[in-house]
């Protein structure tokens, strides 16, 4: 497995909690992994490390053989890392369109035209299911299925190498869970790469090639999906509370 991502001993302290505790982890090319455990367990944090958002207190991250640790995230997102957020939120005075134009423009390391990002964010709304009458919607006016469509579109619209998914499928019902697990696949499939947190264990295992489990900011497993939930240790810090299957 050629790594894409390499987290070598992240650690983040925030006052006197250990958010995220020398966490080791990879993401091969064209691979998904899984990123699961109870709340507070380190995984936002985790990915908002590899993305920019937040810096660690120890440890660095590779991408692409390159130590980015010390990079904003409009330099993360340029290197080819894209995030969508927990809470689907968007400019709420711009349309559909415009906010995928926005990360056509802004987030990709290639200079495109207003004309080609116009063009680039509409087919990627296409893509990744919205409603062709939803476009020009403002997305103020978008439901959080929709809002969750279009961010997912802004940051594919950035072209990333690998995409960091925090919780794409909560909300949705079962058929747009499906719908979503498809797509992920899809994109993974056309090249990118994919780290996904996910409380729907369902999901997590039919998309997964590998995951791994966090509990109170350490790795307490990983493993293709069959071992994972098979591990005593995993069903009894996280399993065992949740009515999963």
């Amino acid at each position: 497995m050629i790594a894409i991502l390499s987290v070598q001993g992240i650690t983040k302290q925030i006052g006197g909690l250990l958010a995220v505790n020398n966490v080791h982890l990879t993401v091969g090319k064209d691979e998904i992994v899984g990123l699961v455990g109870p709340n507070g367990a380190g995984k936002t944090t985790l990915l908002n490390i590899i993305s920019g958002i937040s810096s660690p207190t120890k440890g660095k991250v590779v991408f692409c053989g390159e130590d980015i640790t010390a990079l904003k995230a409009n330099k993360i997102c340029k290197k080819g890392i894209a995030k969508t957020f927990q809470i689907a939120e968007s400019f709420p005075n711009l349309t559909a369109k415009e906010c995928v134009t926005v990360g056509a423009l802004f987030g990709n390391n290639h200079p495109v035209s207003m004309k080609e990002a116009q063009e680039q964010a509409v087919g990627i709304l296409e893509y990744v299911g919205l409603p062709k009458e939803k476009v020009d919607t403002f997305t103020k006016n978008l439901n959080v299925v929709e809002l969750k469509r279009v961010q997912l579109a802004r940051a594919l619209a950035s072209n990333p190498k690998l995409l960091l998914l925090d919780e794409l499928t909560t909300g949705l019902n079962p058929k747009e869970s499906i719908e979503a697990v498809s797509l992920i696949r899809k994109i993974r499939d056309e090249g990118t790469s994919i780290l996904i947190i996910e409380h729907v264990m369902s999901v997590i295992m039919g998309v997964s090639d590998r995951i791994v489990v966090l509990d109170h900011g350490e790795k307490i497993a990983e493993g293709r999906p069959y071992e994972v939930v098979n591990n005593q240790q995993v069903i009894d810090t996280y399993l065992g509370d949740l009515d999963v299957f």
